[in-house]
C-alpha cells in the first residue's frame, strides 16, 4: 500500500463505493488482507462479500485475482466497477472470444483486478501471462466449491492450491457464505493453508421470515403462489429442482398474473438466454424468475422480496443460501416453502443422478486405463466421451477429478496397470458411497427441519451455529401470518453526490 496506509479505512469505502459505514466482517477481514494475512471469510448471503476484495484491490499495489464460477456476477461486477471509475478491471471467461482474451492477455499488467473462471485458471496460457504479474491478493469466491461434501463442488477449485504457488503464493482470501465446519476444514485442507485466519459469521438472517406449508396438490402450490404475487407485485424467486415444471408452473402464472413479468431459467437453457434473463431481473424488467438452482449464486439484487420453493431443497445448505437471496436491503423478506409429501421423490432422484453407478466408475476407469492419449479424455474429448457412455457432466467430473487425485499410485501416468487400477476403482467407489449416505443424511435432515414443531429459525442453523437471532416476526411455527405481511420494495440506497463530489473523487481532487 501506499498513503491509503494512513488513511481511515471508512474513508476510502466512503470514496470509492459511496458507503459511510462497514458491514458486519468487511472491515476486520480487509483489514487482515491488507496486513498479508490469509483470511477464510464465511459471511452470510448477502452481507457484501464483494467489498472484501474489491476494497483492498483498489489500495494494493499490484494485482488482485478473483476466481469465480459466476459469469453473470463477474460481468455485473466489471459494470458496476467501471461505472464507479475502476477501469482496470476485467472478466475472463467462456464469453470471450479468443481474439479478444488473446488481446487481454497480452494487456494483463494494465489491470488491477481480473475476475477468472477457475476452468479457465488452469489453461497454460493464461498461466504463463499472470506469471509475469505481481499478484498481492488471490481471491476464491464461493469457496464452498472446493469440498467434495459442499452442495456446489467443482473440481477445478480443488487444483487452486497449485496455482497459488505458482504465482508466489500471494495472500489468499477464500469467501463462502454456507460452509459447515466440515467444510471450512476441507477448504483449508485443499489449500494447503491450516492456520488461515478465520472470520467466521452467523448466517441467520432475522429480517427473513420462514415458513413451511404443507399442501395437498401442486394446484394448491399454484394458488398461494399466485394469491401473494397477488397482493404484492416485488421481485420474487420460485425455486423448482425440475426444468419442466419450473417452464410449466411459469406459464400458469402469467395466464393468472397478467400484470407480472414473468420469466423462467434452467441449466439446461443456452447461457446467452440464462444472461439475459438474468440481467433483466437484475434492471427491474422482470418481476418474477421461476427457476432451478442454477439461478441465483452471486445474483447481488437487494429488494427481492418473496422466494417460494416449490420443491423441496435437497439439502439445508442449499435452502439457506437460496432464502438469503432476499431481503439483502436489510428490510423484511419472506421465504415460504411449499411442502407436498410426494415430493420427497426428487432431491433422491437428483441424488442418485448427480453420481455415478458403480458401474460407470468401472467403465470410464477402464478406458482411462486402455486409451492411447488417456489425458485427452479430460479436455478435448469429454463431452463425446460422456455422450458415448451416458453418464452426465456431473458424474464425469465426480470419476475424473479422484482419477487425477490417485492416479499418482500409477507409475506410468495414466496407462494401464491392473493391479493398480483395480486400488483407484475400489477407492472411487468408496468416496461414492461415502459420499452418497452424506447426501442422504443432509436430505434427512431437511425433512426433519420441515417437520420440527419448535421454532424454525432456531433449528435451521442448528448445524452451522451455536445460536440465532430471536426476531418478533420469526415463522410459521411462531405464528406468523403472512396474510398480513406488507413487503417493502424500497432498495437500501447508496449515499447520493452531486456531480462536482463525483468528479473531485474520480481525479483524487484536494488529497
Amino acid at each position: 500500500m501506499s498513503k491509503s496506509e494512513r488513511i481511515p479505512l471508512e474513508d476510502m469505502l466512503k470514496r470509492h463505493f459511496g458507503y459511510a459505514t462497514f458491514r458486519t466482517g468487511q472491515k476486520e477481514i480487509i483489514s487482515d488482507v491488507l496486513q498479508g494475512k490469509d483470511v477464510l471469510g464465511i459471511l452470510p448471503t448477502g452481507s457484501g462479500k464483494s467489498i472484501c476484495y474489491q476494497l483492498p484491490a483498489r489500495l494494493l499495489e499490484g494485482t488482485t485475482i478473483v476466481v469465480s464460477p459466476l459469469i453473470s456476477l463477474m460481468i455485473d461486477q466489471v459494470k458496476e466497477l467501471k461505472a464507479t471509475g475502476f477501469k482496470d478491471v476485467v472478466a475472463l471467461n467462456s464469453f470471450m472470444d479468443y481474439e479478444r482474451r488473446k488481446d487481454v492477455y497480452k494487456n494483463l499488467h494494465h489491470y488491477k483486478l481480473i475476475y477468472v473462471s477457475p476452468e479457465i485458471l488452469q489453461q497454460e496460457e493464461l498461466q504463463f501471462y499472470l506469471a509475469k504479474l505481481t499478484i498481492r491478493l488471490f481471491v476464491i469466491d464461493e469457496a464452498h466449491c472446493i469440498s467434495q461434501w459442499g452442495h456446489e463442488f467443482r473440481p477445478d477449485y480443488q487444483r487452486l492450491h497449485t496455482v497459488i504457488e505458482q504465482l508466489g503464493s500471494p495472500t489468499v482470501l477464500a469467501l463462502s457464505a454456507t460452509a459447515t465446519k466440515d467444510v471450512q476444514e476441507d477448504i483449508l485442507t485443499s489449500l494447503h493453508k491450516p492456520n488461515i485466519q478465520k472470520h467466521i459469521y452467523p448466517m441467520d438472517r432475522s429480517n427473513i421470515v420462514l415458513s413451511v406449508q404443507e399442501v395437498m396438490d401442486n394446484e394448491e402450490k399454484l394458488e398461494i403462489i399466485e394469491n401473494m404475487l397477488a397482493n404484492h407485485k416485488v421481485p420474487s424467486l420460485v425455486y423448482f429442482s425440475s426444468k419442466t415444471a419450473a417452464e410449466i408452473v411459469s406459464h400458469q402464472l402469467r395466464e393468472r398474473l397478467p400484470n407480472h413479468r414473468i420469466a423462467f431459467y434452467h441449466g439446461g437453457m443456452e447461457q446467452m438466454d440464462r444472461i439475459t434473463i438474468q440481467q433483466q431481473f437484475m434492471n427491474d424488467q422482470l418481476d418474477v424468475v421461476c427457476c432451478t438452482s442454477a439461478f441465483g449464486m452471486g445474483i447481488n439484487k437487494e429488494n427481492i422480496r418473496f422466494v417460494f420453493h416449490y420443491h423441496l431443497p435437497g439439502q439445508l445448505e442449499s435452502y439457506i443460501q437460496e432464502i438469503g437471496r432476499a431481503g439483502r436491503d436489510g428490510r423484511r423478506s419472506v421465504s415460504v416453502l411449499l411442502y407436498l409429501k410426494q415430493d420427497e421423490f426428487l432431491p433422491k432422484q437428483l441424488i442418485q443422478s448427480e453420481l455415478p453407478s458403480n458401474h460407470d466408475i468401472e467403465r470410464v476407469c477402464q478406458l482411462f486405463a486402455s486409451d492411447a492419449d488417456p489425458k485427452a479424455l479430460l479436455t478435448n474429448n469429454a463431452t463425446q466421451v460422456q455422450t458415448t457412455l451416458e453418464i452426465s457432466e456431473t458424474q464425469w467430473r465426480f470419476i475424473t477429478a479422484n482419477i487425477e487425485k490417485y492416479s499418482g499410485k500409477l507409475e506410468n501416468g495414466l496407462h494401464y496397470d491392473k493391479g493398480k487400477w483395480d486400488e483407484i476403482i475400489e477407492q472411487l467407489k468408496q468416496i461414492r458411497n461415502e459420499r452418497m449416505d452424506i447426501k442422504q443424511t443432509k436430505l434427512q435432515d431437511m425433512l426433519t427441519w420441515i417437520h420440527t414443531e419448535t421454532c424454525l429459525r432456531e433449528k435451521l442453523y442448528t448445524k452451522f451455529q451455536e445460536n440465532y437471532t430471536a426476531s418478533s416476526v420469526c415463522c410459521s411455527n411462531c405464528g406468523i401470518n403472512l396474510q398480513e405481511f406488507t413487503p417493502e420494495s424500497t432498495i437500501r440506497e447508496k449515499e447520493e453526490l452531486n456531480w462536482e463530489k463525483k468528479l473531485k473523487q474520480l481525479l483524487a481532487i484536494g488529497e
